[in-house]
């Protein structure tokens, strides 16, 4: 069966759903393209406040097409380096993406699929899912910006142990140690997911726009410079209608949504 993107809205959240069926193969290039397209449509609209992104059939998603590796390189060399570039823009865009962005991961998480899954703000995972990045066994090196993700999310020598053994881990280990934010029922990982969403459409978006920003541009800032550039979110956000009526609530109002 081959991969397709498929794109709905629950409420405020839009689900992207990759179906994929098959460990062996890998998604074409044009399903980046099409979930890049997707993304920035959902930028522009004011009524999407979070991104699931899903898999489908029990799978998140297979990371490799292991048909075109073997092809020699140096008569597939363009068409390696095209599908490299289009996972590597898909990944880009999902990290940049000013809104929340959650995976809800079900069955095996591997290669490129779980740099997807570390590109994503937050991570819900079926407590019997697995997460691998078998790349040296297959005498490759690690895609998707995965070694610069699991060096910022894990302790050194868990990372090391997925990139260099590239053997399966379990959800349950990887939440133990704080890459995964929500571990849900098999079947449940998608539902659980939404019910995260809905609490992060709830809160103001320029917050959240503003708190991921200041996420991802803390590991490259002194402290100096990062206090500078939260000064500037504070004074950006202070004007919107959202904190106005959040400090004039009641402390029984506070849970109350947003608009």
């Amino acid at each position: 069966m081959p991969a397709e993107l498929r794109s709905t809205y629950h409420g405020q959240t839009l689900v992207l759903s990759l179906n994929h069926s098959d460990l062996r193969t890998a998604p074409d290039p044009a399903i980046y393209a099409a979930g890049i397209e997707v993304l920035n449509g959902a930028e522009r609209n004011p009524d999407v406040r979070s991104v699931v992104i899903a898999g489908g059939e029990g799978l998140f998603k297979a990371g490799y097409d292991l048909q075109r590796l073997q092809v020699p390189c140096a008569q597939d060399t363009r068409a390696q380096e095209e599908r490299i570039e289009a996972l590597h823009n898909w990944i880009e865009t999902i990290c940049a993406h000013p809104r929340p962005v959650i995976a809800a991961v079900e069955g095996m998480a591997a290669g490129s699929g779980f740099a997807m899954v570390l590109a994503c703000d937050l991570v819900v995972a079926a407590r019997n899912a697995r997460f691998a990045m078998p790349y040296s066994h297959l005498g490759l090196s690690p895609e998707g910006g995965a070694s610069w993700s699991l060096a910022r999310k894990l302790p050194q020598a868990m990372a090391a142990e997925l990139l260099l053994c590239g053997d399966p881990l379990p959800a349950e280990r990887l939440h133990a140690l704080g890459l995964i934010n929500r571990l849900a029922e098999p079947g449940n990982a998608l539902s659980t997911a939404l019910e995260l969403a809905q609490t992060l459409n709830d809160r103001a978006p320029n917050a959240l726009t503003s708190a991921k920003e200041l996420l991802h541009e803390a590991p490259q800032h002194t402290l100096n410079a990062h206090l500078a550039r939260e000064h500037q979110h504070f004074m950006r956000n202070l004007p919107h209608a959202q904190p106005q009526e959040g400090m004039t609530a009641s402390p029984e109002q506070h849970q109350r949504r947003f608009q």
